[in-house]
């Protein structure tokens, strides 16, 4: 009983913050391990459920802290990201929200996929072993919870298509805007 009890204790608690952006507010969580999750959209009741879902897989309910430490850098980085001046992320991630084939692919969207370019659904399951799984592709996009960080915006039809994007099609023409993949909008 003593070390279930240690090992809850030393479970990674989660603090987060909302950050105002180019695409609207993100709610940004990190736990000891990196950032775990980048929300879209976060309004109060998309806050409200994004930190109750959260909690609910950490086993510990986030803590809002816009001036923890763990959120300093990955603010930094996603102030510039949207300035223009920052093209890479170079953060500790916490994978723990995901697991198997998802993960696989997230992992090598990640490392695979950089600024500025599009990799196609089926590519991407080609790249890891699963040429057949471009539908499985886009649910793994679909689950991401790292968005913009692990950038599921780079993910495209192969016929030239944007395809979906869990944080709206808008956002995802923004952000592809903002790398130079698609023009600016007019207006």
């Amino acid at each position: 009983m003593r070390d279930e009890r240690r090992e809850q204790d030393a479970r990674p608690g989660a603090v987060w913050a909302v950050i105002a952006s180019d695409i609207g507010p993100l709610l940004l969580a990190a736990t000891d391990a990196g950032l775990v999750t980048v929300v879209f959209h976060a309004t109060d009741a998309v806050r409200d459920k994004a930190l109750e879902r959260l909690g609910s897989r950490l086993g510990t309910e986030p803590v809002e802290d816009p001036a923890a430490p763990l959120l300093a850098e990955p603010i930094r980085q996603f102030r510039a990201y949207f300035a223009g001046e920052r093209r890479d992320f170079e953060l500790p991630l916490d994978w723990s929200l995901i697991s198997g084939f998802n993960r696989q692919v997230l992992r090598e969207l990640a490392a695979g996929v950089p600024f500025g370019t599009v990799v196609g659904y089926g590519d991407l399951a080609r790249r890891v072993g699963q040429p057949g799984a471009a539908q499985a592709v886009g649910m793994a996009m679909g689950a991401n919870p790292l968005p913009v960080v692990v950038p599921c915006h780079r993910v495209v039809e192969s016929d030239g298509g944007i395809g979906g994007f869990g944080g709206g099609l808008e956002t995802k023409r923004q952000l592809l805007a903002l790398e130079g993949v698609l023009p600016e909008p007019l207006f």
